[in-house]
């Protein structure tokens, strides 16, 4: 059990371990002694200040100790520790729990666990199947009898028909679906990734509350395929804020394509040209000194 009381001879040891300390330290940085700790039973840690930049709280804990009914007090060890209020660094987190989206980069790879909860396996087991042959992870009389059924009919004897068909195996027909990953989105993958569009385009943002109507009826709504389409569509509307976005169909804003109808513009008027107004002939002075109207061609030399 360790003694609440430090060793008396352990304790006086003060100059032994600040030498030690010293030597250790850089020198100038091992500082006042702060405090004697017991350890155990003739065991006794001397703690001093540390004046080294960088490492504000911190303390040089020399560790010192004697045998039973021994008068020589020995160095056990020196250490640099944090003190109460020492200034320490962040704890360390794996970078895959560090990463954020939108930190990836053009030719940055980011490697998934083999046991990854998002995913689960798909129709193969892997790029060569379960048994390294490509096949599906299928038992074997199920995909024997998948492919009889399909199997192209050759003309000829029973014996010159062909056991299995590419097009009727199961690997064939999956790969046709699309289905034919090694590993598929699993439904906790798929709860989380709702719930992150949810967040972001769903009804509780303040676009959707200020929305004069819901994404479920305008027109620039792609919906999704399979179990989400009932939940979530992708945004059209180049000049929406979620244009090319998971939107939840509660989501909405200004965009709409129902909200408002631009009104067209109105036509201009026809021109109006009045050709019942003739303009008056220009006065010209006479030789008498008054003025008569002009007159046209030939008019002037006319009989009266």
């Amino acid at each position: 059990m360790r003694s609440r009381t430090p060793d008396r001879l352990c304790a006086e040891a003060v100059d032994l371990a600040r030498t030690a300390a010293e030597e250790a330290a850089a020198p100038g940085t091992v500082g006042e002694h702060v405090d004697a700790v017991a350890d155990g039973d003739r065991v006794v840690t001397h703690l001093f200040e540390c004046k080294e930049p960088g490492y504000r709280g911190w303390r040089w804990a020399v560790t010192v100790a004697r045998a039973s009914r021994a008068k020589h007090v020995t160095l056990d060890e020196s250490v640099l520790l944090p003190g109460p209020d020492a200034l320490l660094a962040p704890e360390w987190v794996p970078w895959s729990e560090r990463l954020r989206p939108g930190d990836m980069g053009p030719g940055d790879l980011l490697p998934t666990e083999a046991e990854d909860l998002r995913l689960e396996p798909g129709v193969f087991g892997g790029a060569g199947g379960a048994d390294g042959s490509g096949g599906a992870r299928v038992a074997p009389g199920v995909a024997e009898l998948a492919d009889a059924e399909d199997a192209d009919v050759e003309p000829g004897s029973p014996a010159a028909q062909p056991d299995t068909t590419a097009r009727g195996s199961i690997a064939a027909v999956a790969e046709e679906l699309g289905m034919g990953r090694p590993r598929v989105l699993s439904r906790y993958g798929l709860h989380v990734a709702a719930d992150r569009w949810e967040e972001a385009y769903g009804p509780k943002t303040a676009m959707a509350q200020a929305a004069p109507a819901n994404c479920v009826s305008c027109g620039f709504l792609v919906p999704l395929a399979g179990s989400l389409r009932q939940a979530f569509g992708i945004c059209a509307n180049e000049f929406g804020p979620a244009d090319g976005h998971v939107v939840s169909l509660g989501y909405g804003c200004g965009g709409h394509s129902e909200a408002a109808v631009m009104p067209r513009p109105p036509r201009p008027a026809p021109p109006v040209i009045d050709e019942t107004v003739v303009d008056p002939l220009p006065l010209r002075p006479d030789r008498a000194g008054g003025s008569v109207e002009e007159s046209g061609p030939g008019e002037e030399f006319g009989h009266s």
